[in-house]
């Protein structure tokens, strides 16, 4: 095993949403990943993969192992608290209440093992009037209030996939917030309980909109800023072969560059910030860029500060030059899935892998996170040793 999380032991009680990215995340960087699934004879997913996918498309559960526990049986829970006794972190995507009516709250993991990280992950938190309340990505990145800004003038608010609340603002946020909290536990032997809800990470995200907004510089009009497809020069246009070209020429050097290339005489058109003008510049713009291909264009912009990109699918994107030379992409058995990131040079991440399908030992996984020494590696001892005594 390779990364700078090697011998950091999660146990993830498998979930949907970004409870299993959250793992990917670690476990991508090193960590020893072991979801909690139902045994087969109670679901019909094999280990718990997420939609019943087949190992090969499982990627959100790469890297990882998995154990079949009956959380239904007093057994399965004590498994449970037993493995909690030697993980670093614990991960479970419940509404609040479940894990403790189950047995497995955070009081009851920290009095088995106070240096644990024992994350929560939900979509609205652990307190507040909608903490039990049933959601998705939709309805977080709603309630924060950043769905409204996702709309074009006059147009419904479009939902970003489930990008923004599930993973960028749940499992990413989550994932440094438990990386944050070993750190603390290094320093001061102690763990603690993590709440990581999707509005708050959402919330988080929109902090550069909040401080424009305050300044008079954003307007709450979807699509009438220059970032959300009102200004005509940081947006997408259709081109002679029907597909799209990404403008971002925001700053006034690049816009210049934009135009000059565009090969028609632009002398007369609006100026960039002549915002009464905007919607009669994106009619120019759209009419000149028609009359090209995306190759075309792709070719004439190549290598300049116009900040124009080809819009691409992502079987274009797995092979783009710059794309194929940084590994962007990698295929694991076949399948097509992103890098692990971001880059370290001394500790890089561990290569993606298939998640196993079958399960492990249960009695060898405790003996081995539970040994008198908890079986850590070499490597991990000396890290934490060394980190313990420079940070405290």
């Amino acid at each position: 095993m390779s990364g700078p999380l090697s011998g950091v032991r999660v146990l993830v009680l498998a979930g949907m949403g970004p409870v299993p990215f959250v793992g990917m995340l670690l476990a991508d960087m090193g960590a020893h990943v072991v979801r909690v699934v139902r045994p087969p004879h109670r679901s019909a997913r094999a280990l718990g993969q997420t939609d019943g996918l087949r190992a090969e498309f499982d990627v959100v559960n790469r890297g990882g192992d998995a154990i079949a526990v009956d959380l239904k049986n007093p057994d399965g829970i004590e498994t449970v608290l037993r493995l909690m006794s030697g993980a670093d972190v614990f991960v479970e995507g419940y509404r609040p209440g479940v894990a403790e009516r189950l047995g497995l709250g955070p009081d009851v993991a920290l009095a088995r093992n106070p240096e644990i990280i024992y994350t929560r992950l939900t979509g609205y938190g652990q307190t507040g009037p909608l903490a039990t309340e049933a959601g998705h990505d939709i309805n977080y990145v709603a309630q924060t209030g950043a769905l409204h800004a996702m709309a074009r003038a006059g147009e419904a608010p479009r939902p970003p996939i489930n990008l923004l609340g599930d993973y960028a603002g749940g499992a990413a946020i989550g994932a440094f917030g438990i990386v944050c909290a070993l750190l603390e536990a290094w320093k001061s032997g102690r763990g603690q309980v993590l709440d990581a809800a999707m509005v708050d990470g959402v919330a988080l995200l929109t902090a550069k909109l909040q401080g424009l907004r305050a300044a008079g510089l954003y307007s709450d009009d979807p699509g009438a800023n220059y970032l959300d497809s009102g200004a005509p020069f940081y947006d997408t246009y259709r081109c002679a072969d029907d597909r799209y070209l990404a403008v971002g020429a925001l700053e006034p050097d690049f816009y210049a560059e934009f135009l000059a290339r565009l090969g028609v005489d632009t002398a007369d058109w609006p100026g960039q910030d002549d915002r009464r003008n905007w919607p009669r510049l994106r009619e120019l713009i759209g009419a000149a860029v028609a009359t090209r291909t995306r190759a075309q264009w792709a070719g004439i912009y190549a290598g300049t500060d116009a900040c124009v990109t080809p819009v691409l699918t992502f079987d274009e994107a797995a092979e783009d030059p710059h794309n194929t030379q940084r590994e962007l992409f990698q295929r694991v058995h076949g399948v097509l899935q992103p890098a692990p990131a971001p880059r370290l040079s001394r500790t890089p991440a561990r290569a993606p892998s298939v998640p196993r399908t079958e399960p492990l030992d249960v009695a060898d996984l405790i003996a081995d996170w539970t040994g008198p020494d908890r079986s850590r590696d070499s490597e991990y001892v000396a890290a934490q040793a060394l980190s313990r005594e420079e940070l405290l």
